[in-house]
């Protein structure tokens, strides 16, 4: 019996190093930078030059977020059926190339429903470019999704246990340090020479000045080449060979609960399992709200209110994802231990109410110092928030049901943050129609997000730590036991 206990040690493969964790982590520093593309360069574009109402602008840009309750089917096949003979790699590989495809071919789209909307308003084939341009968004999101659900499954297959939550840490990181990256080359790529001339205070759409927008769409074809050229490169580098060498899937025979495995059904029956479960995912649903309302609308603000072109603007995602790198690198190590996880939630959740409320003061002094400021500590306080969030969560219930919990979560927070991004862009239509100053419009998205967090702050509150953790075992057993009747 100690012989082929042995034997099949010796079989398993061996443990992943600190410098594939940082390869690995290069995947999602990629989609960092395609999400400054996506919810940044692009939405700003589609609402500020091309005078589109930000609630279809939002709408369809978060038609890609919309689709995420595909990635339980994507991950279903990749345990399922082998592509090029891996389970993950090469579903990532191909998701990775379609989605770079799915952005550059959207960019074309935009340009043809800016036109038309200048030239003939609202007609039906301004409708059917918006369709479209809906429609390339949901295959990117598809894209997307097909790609990050076998590398999150990937990430399971080369660990164990002791050092699972170390590699999360890095490659999660990772995707922060993408996001800043990607505003800088952004930035670069989009000379101020040829995109700070459109940047006037208001909404007219470019197309009434024919020679700034030739520049403009030049510099932005450009970087929705380049860039995601780089992205579909980096997800090769990240993953090539990591799969046949540290795989341990051909070991495993029980496949441990992953957030790829859970149904929608599931995940609903679970949020509503007791009374404490759903108290504590309604304050996760209200903190989601609240943290990604304003990725619609915060470039345009700085282009609209501010007077900033298209590469300063790009810039700001740098401040708030430096900010935010800090807070989640520094939570666990610095803050956590020392105040515990319940405290370092609602200190995170007060600083982003207060953040936001710097944001807002900033346009009204009109101080691009001071709004990058608000960034740089919005930031912070949203890294301090999820991780203590998070944190939280996986200790509020049993080890054998975590699992379930980071499922159901994973997929109500993806339609939350999608919903999140409409909000923002509808509330500042809504905002337009009130008021005629754009400050005003847009300090009324900001509102209702600090209004949201402290909602979250008070559910919260209501959590009750020693109830959630007698009953969310039973409470999720019982939704277990009723399936298998």
């Amino acid at each position: 019996m100690a012989k082929s206990s042995l034997s099949e040690r010796e079989q398993l493969p061996p443990k992943i190093n600190i410098l594939t964790m940082f390869r690995l982590g290069l995947f999602q520093m990629g989609l960092g930078m395609m999400s400054v593309l996506t919810l940044g360069v692009l939405n700003r574009i589609a609402i500020k030059e091309l005078a589109i109402p930000a609630t279809l602008a939002a709408g369809t840009i978060a038609m890609h977020q919309f689709v995420a309750p595909s990635r339980l089917w994507f991950g279903q096949m990749s345990d399922a059926k082998k592509v090029w003979s891996y389970h993950r790699t090469g579903y990532i590989w191909i998701g990775a190339a379609l989605f770079a495809i799915a952005a550059f071919l959207a960019v074309q789209v935009m340009w043809q429903l800016g036109s038309s909307m200048y030239s003939q308003g609202w007609s039906f084939v301004t409708y059917g470019w918006l369709a479209l341009l809906a429609g390339i968004f949901a295959l990117y999101g598809l894209a997307l999704s097909s790609s990050s659900t076998p590398f999150a499954a990937l990430l399971v297959d080369v660990s164990d246990e002791d050092n699972r939550s170390k590699l999360v840490g890095v490659v999660w990181s990772m995707l922060m340090v993408g996001i800043v990256i990607g505003a800088i080359i952004s930035s670069k790529l989009l000379p101020a020479a040829t995109t700070c001339q459109e940047s006037t205070v208001g909404t007219v759409s470019l197309y009434s000045q024919p020679a700034q927008l030739a520049a403009l769409q030049g510099s932005i074809n450009r970087l929705f080449f380049i860039l995601p050229g780089a992205v579909t490169g980096l997800a090769l580098l990240s993953t090539v060979g990591v799969e046949k060498k540290y795989s341990r899937y051909t070991s495993r025979s029980i496949v441990a609960d992953r957030e790829d495995q859970i149904t929608i059904s599931r995940a609903l029956k679970v949020l509503t399992a007791s009374r404490q479960t759903g108290l504590f995912f309604t304050f996760l649903l209200a903190m989601t709200l609240s943290l990604f309302m304003q990725e619609a609308v915060m470039e345009p603000y700085g282009g609209e209110v501010f007077g900033m072109c298209v590469s300063e603007t790009t810039r700001l995602n740098a401040f708030w994802g430096t900010g935010t790198l800090l807070g989640i690198g520094s939570t666990g190590f610095l803050i956590v231990p020392r105040i515990g996880k319940q405290k370092t939630t609602q200190i995170g959740c007060i600083l982003v109410a207060l953040s936001v409320g710097l944001v807002i003061a900033s346009g009204f002094t009109a101080n691009r110092q001071v709004l990058q400021g608000a960034l740089v500590l919005f930031g912070l306080a949203s890294g301090v928030t999820t991780t203590g969030a998070l944190s939280l969560m996986l200790d509020f219930t049993a080890a054998e049901t975590a699992g379930t919990f980071i499922g159901a979560w994973g997929l109500a927070q993806a339609l939350a943050r999608a919903t999140a991004t409409v909000s923002g862009g509808a509330i500042l239509d809504v905002g337009k129609q009130l008021f005629s100053a754009p400050v005003l419009a847009y300090g009324l998205v900001f509102t209702i997000q600090a209004l949201l967090m402290v909602l979250a702050i008070w559910l919260l509150s209501r959590v009750d730590i020693v109830e959630f953790r007698n009953n969310a075992k039973k409470a999720i057993a019982s939704v277990f036991e009723s399936e298998l009747d």
